[in-house]
């Protein structure tokens, strides 16, 4: 009952013709650039490279371009161009207490050492339209200086002085960190490759469980102790040397989240923390995947497991975006024999149906 198609091949150079087509648009309107995107749609080159887990300003922009603005899209490009890059060494942690700051807030603490710096943001803007962005007007361009920090404390490190707060997770010494790109998850997962996963996870995606776990769907009541946003140092370990070079500099944004916790048989009442780190400027993905890193927890700090946030498996499973897309969009594919075989089915017990429901009213006339 399989159905073939004729012309499958032409059709598709055809579509592929017509995507470059609506790609360039009128073409009285001047063709976009790399460098606009790059420098005036930065937030959305920021989270292709977040989620794409690679970090190249041009290439995201040229995966944005390509994909006609589709975010997903752009970063399912990034992703597969990622895996055709060698890889010729490991870096070290990067340390965000020495970055230098762009933007660092704190709801916790009013005076912190080093200062709250506000930064480029929309939180204090009124979410109405600019019509003068519309127009092709040169503005004043602002000091783009990004002062440089010897070291910025963080807030957990004040609250870890008194103890407040849970130590600051590190690697038991000999194990290495795991790669999610290199192997299959195995759950359930140590907490440096769910990290990893919520990284590269759709940020609409995290941020509907974020969301859920302020309503009650989890145990949680965040504070949200430091958001900060600037340039790291990235430095390659190389065994022949007895210092890490520097490659050079990545924005990063980095959330610590502190959350309430009563304390155990072996553990005092403390806070404990979620964490989200992020390339660009992504603040609603590190808070994000901070409250979601710390709802994951729940089964270590022995918290009884209720919410869909808390579930590691579920989480985990359904946020990478560019596998949803897969397993979604290919209900697009032709599926003509499985579609046949379900109708032929159906034909089938309908007519049973009727067959037992014509019985059924001709003994019941007969009882009559």
């Amino acid at each position: 009952m399989y159905v073939a198609v004729k012309g499958g091949e032409t059709a598709i150079r055809n579509a592929h013709k017509l995507l470059a087509d609506r790609r360039r648009g009128n073409r009285s309107v001047p063709a976009i650039g790399l460098e606009q995107i790059v420098e005036q749609l930065a937030l959305a080159v920021d989270r292709v490279m977040a989620e794409g887990s690679l970090y190249d300003t041009e290439l995201a922009a040229l995966a944005v371009k390509q994909a006609r603005g589709d975010m997903i899209e752009a970063i399912f490009l990034v992703r597969a161009y990622r895996t055709t890059l060698p890889r010729f060494g490991y870096t070290k942690p990067v340390e965000t207490s020495q970055m230098a700051i762009e933007r660092r807030i704190s709801a916790t603490f009013k005076d912190l050492p080093g200062g709250q710096l506000l930064g480029p943001t929309f939180d204090y803007t009124h979410r109405l339209l600019d019509p003068e962005l519309a127009e092709d007007g040169v503005m004043e361009s602002p000091d783009r200086r990004v002062e440089a920090h010897e070291h910025t404390p963080r807030v957990t490190d004040i609250l870890g002085k008194d103890g407040m707060i849970e130590p600051d997770g590190e690697m038991p010494e000999g194990v290495e960190t795991g790669d999610l790109t290199r192997e299959p998850l195995p759950f359930p997962l140590e907490r440096d490759l769910r990290l990893q996963a919520l990284a590269r996870g759709d940020e609409g995606f995290l941020l509907g469980l974020a969301y859920s776990t302020q309503r009650g769907f989890g145990r949680s009541h965040p504070f949200a102790g430091e958001i900060r946003i600037g340039e790291v140092e990235v430095e390659l370990e190389v065994a022949e040397l007895d210092f890490p070079p520097t490659l050079g500099r990545i924005r990063v944004t980095e959330c610590q989240m502190i959350n309430q916790f009563k304390g155990s048989s072996k553990q005092p009442p403390q806070f404990t923390r979620g964490y989200g780190l992020v390339f660009g400027q992504s603040e609603r993905k590190s808070m994000s995947m901070a409250l979601c890193d710390r709802a994951l927890r729940a089964r270590e700090l022995g918290e009884d497991i209720t919410a869909a946030a808390q579930d590691e498996e579920f989480v985990i499973s359904h946020s990478d975006n560019v596998q949803s897309t897969g397993f979604v969009e290919h209900l697009k594919l032709p599926h003509y024999v499985d579609f046949q075989a379900e109708l032929d089915l159906v034909r089938r017990m309908r007519s049973e149906h009727e067959r037992v429901a014509s019985n059924s009213s001709e003994t019941k006339e007969a009882a009559e």
